[in-house]
């Protein structure tokens, strides 16, 4: 009877793996013919007949050159990698003073920010746009980089809040009496107990800073501060008069690698450190 139970769980499972393997093998598709055209040239792509002509590999070049891939490459990874480490300073302190030291006003900061994760980001574009334009301050990576640290400190402290939570206070006592100051203890004992949490949130930052594209829209939309996102849009739109599609995949390609490999390289360790932090909260 065992057996049987067990066999008809296992063939409840079949539709949910069979639309998995399908939207699996759809994604691996779509993904493995862009790369493809990203080699090819434009008039065999419209033919279909993508290396008829031989492999252009001079596409990436020509997108990281001529369409100035290069230039919003590296805005993106100025705007992503400051922004992740300024997400953490401002982020992390919070988060354990919330999580370790119990005070008056406690659960109703906690409540805020929690209620924060619910505001949709384009309901505060506007009176954002408004006050930065009154200052002069449009078209600067500072203030990119502050409003991406602002919009996701809400979703890091909620999230570092549950690893802090599951040190022990042994560890605070015995840094206490080596001497230790709170700051200290913080910075050289718990935050380094806290570093598979770190990583982990820090790769959702990562990959939603990178791929953001309406805040860059409004707030960085002169050409020298473009990151990917937006320089990507703004080939797509400028195809109609160059037509060069065969570039436009390879830009394509060269925009989604990062967060495509990251996630693949570490997809296990975020999943671990997430059910990790769940099943020990």
């Amino acid at each position: 009877m065992q057996k049987n139970k067990i066999n008809y769980k296992q063939i409840g499972l079949i539709p949910g793996y069979l639309l998995v393997s399908m939207w699996c093998l759809f994604t691996f598709f779509v993904i493995g013919w862009i790369m493809l055209a990203s080699l090819s040239t434009t008039s065999n792509i419209f033919k279909n007949d993508l290396f008829a002509d031989g492999i252009h590999p001079e596409n990436y070049v020509k997108a990281l050159i001529t369409h100035n891939v290069a230039k919003y490459f590296l805005n993106s990874i100025i705007y992503t990698v400051t922004s992740c480490i300024g997400i953490i300073v401002v982020a992390a302190p919070a988060a354990y003073v919330l999580a370790r030291f119990p005070f008056r006003l406690n659960g109703v900061i906690q409540k805020v920010f929690i209620a924060a994760l619910g505001i949709p980001v384009i309901m505060i574009i506007m009176p954002l746009f408004g006050l930065i334009t009154s200052l002069n301050l449009t078209n600067s990576r500072i203030v990119l980089i502050i409003l991406y640290i602002g919009i996701n400190v809400p979703f890091t402290l909620f999230f570092l809040i549950t690893f802090f939570k599951t040190i022990p206070f042994s560890f605070e006592e015995a840094a206490s009496i080596d001497g230790c100051t709170p700051i200290q203890t913080f910075w050289k004992v718990i935050l380094p107990l806290t570093q598979p949490g770190i990583i982990t949130v820090t790769i959702f930052n990562f990959i939603t800073v990178w791929n953001e594209y309406f805040m860059a829209l409004i707030f960085a939309n002169k050409s020298d501060l473009r990151p990917v996102a937006v320089g990507l849009f703004s080939m797509i739109q400028s195809m109609r008069y160059t037509g060069d599609w065969a570039g436009m995949f390879a830009a394509v390609v060269i925009v989604f690698l990062p967060t495509f490999v990251i996630y693949i390289l570490l997809s296990e360790k975020i999943i671990a450190n997430v059910t990790g932090g769940a099943i020990k909260g």
